[in-house]
């Protein structure tokens, strides 16, 4: 495995040596080929799903398909102006000369897919690679071995390997690939696997773009609209069944709306995920049974409010609300990632600050309030990657907003031009005229470093 894999890499660094794929209308027709690779391969794409995670075909295609048309059409359309070197000023210490940033691509970049959204998250990567003009190797989830094949099956039909390619396997393959000296790594992942995909990157200085996760809050103040926070809340938490690195991961709100926020978030819930809705709808599965058992361990019954039920063989967990949830109570130790909600109350907004900082940078945060000082006051003491007001999950959705984590929630981000910069280095050049040398370069005299003085400070 490990010759084949470094051939592979070896036939794509040649391949991006040949200047190819540095073309913009070739990039661009790339692009165009993988588009309708994805319309051609969309009902493959949404079986596997299925198989895999029992998504439906709504929310297969809301949230692993619909996303990659618009970041192709804006990368399609902006990818040429993007790309054209860029004039900057230059400063008089190089008079007579012209500055310019260069947009130049990586080289062969490597990126491992995780299995939550395992279509979506191997190609809207793949988009800015190719929109940077590198080359690409692919390593899916072994974990969603049908959209795995559907990936392989899709990029192998459509651009051949020197260019782009699938790399299956397990976690052993993943070490072989970041064993390899490639140019750039994007991975998207948990935090404890992004820390090895770092050091693995280290050993070769190899840049990386690291999509992380955390534990994610909801916070609703006393003013919010608690209507629309309970439903975009429930929305945003169980898509999925929770196995998304933006859910909501838990629920901070004023305690003295606790009881009203309660009642509708149950009636949402119920309404979208009990019983007689998922006669009518699919609901993802768990993906596998290590993760079930590990969410099963974290409901508290004394403290379940709403559902709790769970089918372990199915791979089934209720959508799950719990109440009265401490700061010390397992389900707040670490990030959720499936459909348990614990709801934490708060009295003062400064608490809110107090209990977010405890933990990590999150991934994201979602903010509930109609005041625009309870908004400046959470935007300006928390950080994290990127988040809503009055909403959850949709700031991902935009191809112009930058998305990704900060501290260990990640590094980098992407989406729209940001994906294109993800996978672009800028060369930055100066063009120095040869019509006449400034001597005061040469000088060493007093005269000359009074002159220096006047002209940087």
């Amino acid at each position: 495995m490990k010759d084949a894999i470094s051939s592979l890499v070896q036939k794509q660094r040649n391949y991006f040596y040949s200047g190819e794929t540095k073309s913009i209308s070739f990039r661009k027709n790339q692009l165009t080929a993988l588009k309708e690779a994805i319309r051609n391969y969309e009902s493959d794409i949404l079986e596997a799903l299925k198989k895999d995670l029992n998504k439906g075909e709504y929310e297969g295609f809301l949230t692993e398909i619909g996303f990659l048309y618009s970041e192709l059409k804006d990368m399609i359309k902006n990818v040429d102006y993007w790309a054209t070197p860029k004039k900057e000023k230059t400063p008089i210490s190089s008079f007579g000369g012209k500055s310019f940033v260069y947009k130049e691509p990586y080289g062969v970049t490597l990126i491992i897919a995780p299995w939550n959204y395992p279509f979506q998250l191997a190609i809207a990567p793949l988009i800015g690679a190719i929109g940077a003009g590198n080359t690409a190797i692919i390593k899916p989830s072994e974990l969603t071995p049908n959209t795995s094949v559907v990936i392989r099956e899709l990029i192998a039909t459509t651009f051949p390997e020197k260019y782009i390619a699938v790399v299956e396997g397990d976690v052993e393959t993943s070490k072989v690939l970041l064993d390899e000296d490639v140019d750039y790594i994007f991975f998207t992942g948990s935090t404890e696997v992004g820390k090895k995909v770092m050091e693995a990157a280290s050993k070769h200085l190899t840049p990386v773009t690291l999509e992380l996760g955390g534990k994610s809050p909801a916070i609703i103040m006393d003013d919010a609209n608690l209507k629309l926070a309970a439903k975009r809340i429930v929305w945003g938490k169980f898509l999925n069944a929770g196995q998304t690195c933006v859910a909501p991961d838990y629920i901070l709100i004023h305690e003295k709306k606790r009881r009203k926020f309660l009642k509708l978030l149950t009636y949402y819930t119920k309404k979208w995920f009990g019983n007689e809705a998922l006669k009518k709808r699919d609901y993802p599965k768990i993906i596998n049974e290590k993760h079930v058992e590990r969410l099963i361990n974290l409901i508290d019954e004394e403290k379940v409010f709403y559902g709790g039920g769970f089918a372990q063989e199915q791979r089934f967990i209720e959508p799950t609300i719990m109440m009265d949830v401490t700061m010390d109570d397992p389900v707040m130790a670490e990030e959720i990632f499936g459909p348990i909600l614990p709801i934490v109350t708060f009295e003062h907004p400064f608490e809110i600050v107090d209990i977010v900082r405890k933990r990590p940078n999150p991934l994201a945060l979602y903010l509930f309030t109609e005041s625009k000082d309870h908004e400046q006051f959470i935007l300006s003491n928390l950080s994290f990657g990127g988040g809503c007001v009055n909403d959850t999950v949709m700031h991902l959705s935009t191809p112009y907003l930058p998305f990704g984590g900060v501290g260990a929630s990640g590094m980098g981000s992407y989406h729209g031009k940001n994906s294109f910069d993800t996978f672009t280095h800028e060369k930055s050049i100066l063009k120095q005229t040869t019509s006449f040398d400034l001597p005061i370069r040469y000088s060493q005299t007093k005269t000359s470093l009074s002159t220096l003085r006047k002209m940087w400070e």
